[in-house]
Parts: structure tokens; sequence; C-alpha cells
């Protein structure tokens, strides 16, 4: 029973999210304070996996449809709707009460800190907008680049209880991020989200006009990337050698997205896919090996 529950989490992408509220703590913190950062890791964790959760009791019957998702819990019956709810409120209530431990001098009216009231967002918009627009338009995609996008904030948000320029950098990169990303997953899962009735690739088709979005989504996330370069802030900054590192990352990978332009494949929605989960990750550690090793 209880490996049934894990797998609601989707462990493997609640790890991913938690990374880069991870990433933006290390990037803004002056004391750091190892309490609020295992809050913000439990706390984040917690709150991504109930969102999981929600998402997969919210399309139960269309999971049937699709090969991929045809085997998780819900459409195997091994976990009722019921049982699934209790577990995703309960988690989520926890994950939320650990994010409000988080600078709570801080907080909306003393009730919510500003940790608690950015994960509590992330849920809403993914369960409450996100799931239910994947059935109606592709505008799915924007709304749930905002969810997507608030962990690497988040993180940001705990370490420095503001939100500021820099907070809203990091926002922005992850948020430019999500397309290519979700585009070359509905590309290659295209048929499968046909089966269930989900409107997850621009234009329908898998003509030039996804690669299009997902380039030019690319070249504004790598200038955002870079910006903190030539836009210095006492909170975000680069290096020479990070701006050149970020910048040949980012070129790397737009080059994905021409390739999916050029060729309208599925080797290369694979490639460009693969490449979006390389690319993150390697972008956040950048930054913070930058903070703290490598300024010229």
């Amino acid at each position: 029973m209880l490996k049934y529950f894990f797998q609601l989490l989707k462990f493997r992408l609640s790890i991913t999210v938690v990374f880069s509220a991870m990433i933006g703590y290390l990037l803004g913190f002056d004391d750091f304070i190892w309490r609020d950062f295992i809050y913000l890791t439990i706390g984040g964790f917690l709150v991504t996996g109930s969102a999981n959760a929600f998402n997969q009791i919210l399309e139960k019957d269309k999971d049937k449809l699709m090969k991929r998702t045809s085997i998780r819990p819900l459409p195997q019956n091994k976990l009722s709707v019921f049982q699934a709810s209790v577990f995703a409120t309960l988690i989520g209530c926890i994950g939320l009460f650990l994010l409000n431990q988080i600078n709570p001098e801080g907080s909306f009216y003393g009730i919510m800190s500003k940790s608690s009231f950015f994960g509590l967002i992330s849920i809403l918009l993914y369960v409450l907008s996100y799931t239910p627009l994947k059935r109606l338009s592709t505008i799915s995609i924007f709304v749930g680049a905002i969810p997507g996008a608030i962990p690497f904030l988040l993180g940001y948000v705990a370490a420095t209880d503001d939100f500021g320029i820099a907070a809203g950098t990091l926002f922005a990169i992850q948020f430019f991020w999500q397309f290519p990303h979700f585009i070359a997953i509905a590309w290659v899962q295209h048929e499968d989200y046909k089966k269930a009735g989900f409107k997850m690739l621009f234009g329908g088709k898998k003509n030039k006009y996804p690669p299009l979005i997902s380039i030019v989504t690319s070249i504004f996330m790598v200038g955002i990337s870079v910006t903190p370069f030539f836009c210095k802030t006492s909170q975000l900054t680069l290096s020479t050698y990070s701006f050149i590192l970020i910048l040949l990352l980012g070129i790397w990978f737009t080059y994905k997205s021409i390739l999916l332009y050029q060729n309208t494949d599925d080797l290369s929605a694979r490639k460009l896919m693969i490449s979006s989960f390389l690319y993150l990750p390697v972008m956040q550690i950048i930054y913070v090996i930058d903070r703290f090793i490598f300024k010229i």
C-alpha cells in the first residue's frame, strides 16, 4: 500500500522541483540557516507531491487511456480516490505548515509567510488551472509554466524574505525554460495525449509552429539568464566565466530547438527533451558555483 502512495508523489519530478528551490536558497542566503533549508526541502517536496497527487486524482479516467500513465495507482485501482485525496490533502497541509515556519516574522498579516504563500499559489495554479485547461487549450502550457517556475523563486524568497528583481529574474528563467521543455514532451507524447483528449501541442500538429515557439522562448530564457552579468545588483551577479558558460549552454539548448524546427521529427524532439532535463540543473549549478568560487 505504501508504495502506491509513494507513486502518487511522482518522486523524480518532485525531487527536480525541490532541487530548484534548494538552488534558489543557496543563491539568496546571507546567513545559512539549516532549519529553514530543511523546512524548504521537506515542505517543498510535500507541496509538490500534493499537487502531483491531486493532478492524478483529477485525471484518473484520462490516465487509463494513455500507455504511459495507465500503470499509475488510481487507474489500476490500487488506491481509491478517497484514499488519494486524504493523502494529498494531508501532505499538502504539512508541506505548507513547514514552509510557513520560514521567516514567519515577515508573514502576511501574521498568517502566512511568503514561502507558504508561493507554495499555496503553486498548488492552486497547478491543480485548479493547469490540470483542467489541458483538456481545453494549449494556454495550459502558459499557465502551467507559472507554478513550474515558482520553485526557483521560492528558494530565493525563503533565503531573503524578499521578492525583488533577483527573485523575479530566477522566476523568469525557469518560466521560459518550461516552453521548450513542454513542447518536446508534448511532441513525443502527442498520440498518447490525443487519446486522452489533452491539447498539449501548440497548433495541434507536428509542424514548424511548436519548434518556432520553442526557439523564441529559448532565446528569451538565454537573454534573461545572462542579464545579471550586465545588470549587476548586490543580490544576483555573474562573473565573466559564468557568463560565457551560461551563454554557450543556452546556445546549445536553443540549437536543439532549431534542429526540431528543421527536421520536425520525433528524434529531434527527444533530443530537445533530454537537453531540457540537462540544461536547467547545469545552469543552476553554474550560478551557485559562480557565487562561491569564481568571481573575477
